[in-house]
């Protein structure tokens, strides 16, 4: 009896199979990407509610006052306040340690403070402008808390400062107190330029709001309203 020769793949064969894997690859790589960007939502979300808990934390230590703007490198920003009061902790001030304040859809993966604080204050209802509030504000303040954005996502681009450690450049910037901070907003100017997120997540922002629930909106409804702490 005479030993038959295994047969191997034909170069057509091969080039079938390969063709078959690309098809396939093409196929499943948007729904891939599609549950990637929704996990990091999640964990977005996530510190959000985390930070929301260390913020309820610090009110009920300083007679449920909470901390709002900055600006002029004076005093200390939101995150500087929060720290002590999360699980994670910077080593010598280098925030590159805490994950809690990152979003994982930031696109610089050096941003360590991946959200901005409501710093807006306005005179009356009609007031259409407002300017930036320094000193805490309490929260018998807000009228409508679950309709009042405490954090949000941060936005990115080169007028935006990477801030890695507490007293980075920037690290006075990270609050929002004028219509060209929102997303609606075109300018890249660095002091009144867009600091909300357009499309961090989805055509969005997640925010927290200061009844402390976390919810993603839609940058066009991410209005002046929804910053007043006086309804």
């Amino acid at each position: 009896m005479t030993m038959r020769k295994p047969r191997g793949f034909t170069l057509i064969e091969l080039l079938v199979v390969i063709a078959i894997i690309a098809l396939l690859l093409a196929i499943l790589m948007p729904a891939l990407q599609r549950v990637k960007k929704q996990a990091q939502g999640v964990v977005c979300q996530n510190n959000l509610k985390q930070v929301g808990t260390a913020a309820f934390m610090y009110a009920d230590e300083y007679e449920q006052f909470v901390p709002r703007g900055l600006a002029g490198g004076t005093g200390k920003a939101w995150f500087q306040l929060f720290m002590p009061l999360l699980s994670q902790k910077p080593i010598n001030n280098d925030y590159r340690s805490v994950d809690i304040y990152r979003c994982p859809s930031y696109p610089d993966k050096e941003q360590t403070v991946c959200y901005v604080v409501n710093g807006w204050e306005f005179d009356n209802e009609n007031d259409m402008t407002g300017n930036e509030i320094l000193l805490p504000s309490k929260l018998s303040e807000c009228t409508q808390p679950a309709y009042t954005i405490f954090l949000t996502d941060n936005e990115d681009g080169p007028w935006r400062h990477i801030v890695t450690k507490a007293a980075d450049p920037g690290h006075n910037r990270c609050d929002v107190w004028t219509p060209g901070h929102l997303p609606s907003s075109d300018s890249e100017d660095v002091t009144n330029g867009r600091r909300v997120a357009r499309a961090r997540h989805r055509n969005g922002s997640n925010c927290l709001f200061l009844d402390w629930h976390v919810d993603w909106m839609d940058a066009e409804d991410i209005t002046i309203d929804f910053w007043r702490f006086e309804k």
